[in-house]
């Protein structure tokens, strides 16, 4: 994969089109920071002028939030993304990694260690002394924001992201839709952080795809999809990861559609076939890859079926990996826009990452805020009454940070809302 990855920066002429897009370059104002200036270290880790171990080589790229919206602005056709996973597998390899993020990765290796993980998570949220904890450090800090407040960034982003998977509390809703009659079936993805910790979100889905006549099956060897792997540069474990989940659903649902309610599991599940472009699984892995989609795409291609009103506003915030990497910009709005009375307000930067990036909060928690600070700042702004994201940790970061800013608004999935709509 590393030689069609380099091939990807090919087309760079470095015309700066992709600086105003990039995220933390807004923030540091340092080229090195940019595509522009990343593309220029990965060429020559790539024709080896220069050391994988390199300080500077390993600070910019750990900086970069792999967002991908310098690809949609390019004028030249540069894909940036598999480079960016390819470099930083390189570094891993010539200077280790960070022994917390060895475990994190280890626990989501296997299922069983991922179930006591999330069992401990939802528990410690039930007793909502996270959320205590968070809105009483920036409290402390009269007011500063959440870069002055008592606790440490990681420790402060952890607690408020975690309060903020809470399901709704729910509000009186009409009868349920009936069920349409099947007339398609398609598997479901469920992914590690999306199932741990927002199950709702799946059966939203389920319920969801059921009122338009999509029955869902579900695949019990499924893993997690390698997503955080592949950005943290252990590709050896994305790969096996990958292998597992091409072999799990042509066993359990061969040849059917898998629908996914999390972009960043969509567009690593949808990139299996360049994972495994050579390995003995390619030809099944492109196959796979062909076949997902995520869930505001099939229910945007089937109507969906008529909804009850909901009096709400809400401000749709584009996950990066649905936007950019996966280019769907317009199924979503059509999911929210087929829901009577739900009043859809403009959202500034709405096509801007949110800061997190995966495990880039936790890992570069002070550049995460100060990228998180434009969205919260827009979504005041807007004053909506729900913001709606496709992504569990553009819900969790984006949660947490209306939580630390004192916002009254809550964090919903659009499937959520058109479940809401069909009485839940």
């Amino acid at each position: 994969m590393t030689a069609r990855a380099w091939a990807g920066l090919d087309p760079c002429v470095h015309c700066g089109f992709c600086l105003p897009a990039c995220p933390t370059y807004e923030v540091t104002a340092d080229e090195s920071d940019s595509p522009r200036g990343r593309i220029v270290l990965m060429r020559a880790l790539a024709a080896g002028r220069m050391p994988a171990d390199d300080p500077a080589l390993g600070l910019h790229l750990d900086r970069c939030l792999g967002c991908r919206a310098c690809e949609s602005v390019c004028p030249s056709g540069v894909v940036y993304g598999p480079s960016l996973e390819a470099a930083r597998a390189r570094i891993a390899e010539a200077r280790g990694q960070p022994a917390s993020l060895r475990l994190g990765l280890w626990i989501l290796a296997r299922p069983v260690r991922q179930r006591v993980l999330w069992s401990l998570a939802r528990l410690a949220r039930a007793t909502r002394l996270p959320e205590a904890l968070a809105r009483g450090a920036t409290r402390a800090a009269n007011g500063a924001g959440p870069s002055e407040a008592t606790l440490a960034p990681p420790a402060l982003l952890a607690l408020a992201m975690l309060a903020s998977t809470r399901p709704s509390a729910g509000a009186r809703r009409p009868p349920a839709a009936r069920p349409a009659r099947p007339s398609a079936a398609m598997a479901l993805f469920r992914g590690c952080v999306m199932d741990g910790l927002f199950g709702h979100v799946h059966g939203a889905t389920i319920r969801a795809l059921a009122a338009n006549g999509v029955a869902v099956r579900e695949v019990a060897a499924q893993v997690c999809c390698g997503a955080l792997a592949a950005h943290a540069g252990d590709a050896g474990a994305a790969r096996a990861l990958a292998r597992r989940n091409v072999l799990a659903f042509d066993a359990a649902a061969p040849g059917l559609p898998v629908v996914t309610n999390s972009a960043g599991c969509g567009a690593m599940l949808k990139a299996y076939g360049e994972w495994l472009a050579d390995d003995p699984l390619a030809e099944r892995a492109h196959a796979f890859a062909a076949r997902v989609r995520d869930v505001s795409e099939v229910l945007a291609e089937r109507g969906p079926r008529p909804a009850a009103p909901l009096r709400l506003r809400v401000a749709y915030d584009a996950p990066c990996h649905l936007h950019h990497a996966q280019q769907v910009t317009e199924a979503p709005l059509a999911l929210l826009a087929a829901i009577p009375e739900l009043e859809l307000v403009p959202l500034e930067g709405s096509d801007r990452c949110c800061g997190s990036a995966g495990i880039y909060s936790l890992l570069q928690p002070h550049l995460s805020l100060e990228v998180l600070e434009a969205k919260i700042a827009a979504i005041a702004a807007a004053a909506p009454d729900v913001v709606a994201t496709g992504n569990p940790g553009c819900l969790m970061q984006i949660g947490a940070g209306t939580l630390l800013a004192g916002l009254d608004v809550e964090l919903r999935h659009p499937v959520e809302l058109l479940d809401r709509a069909y009485g839940g």
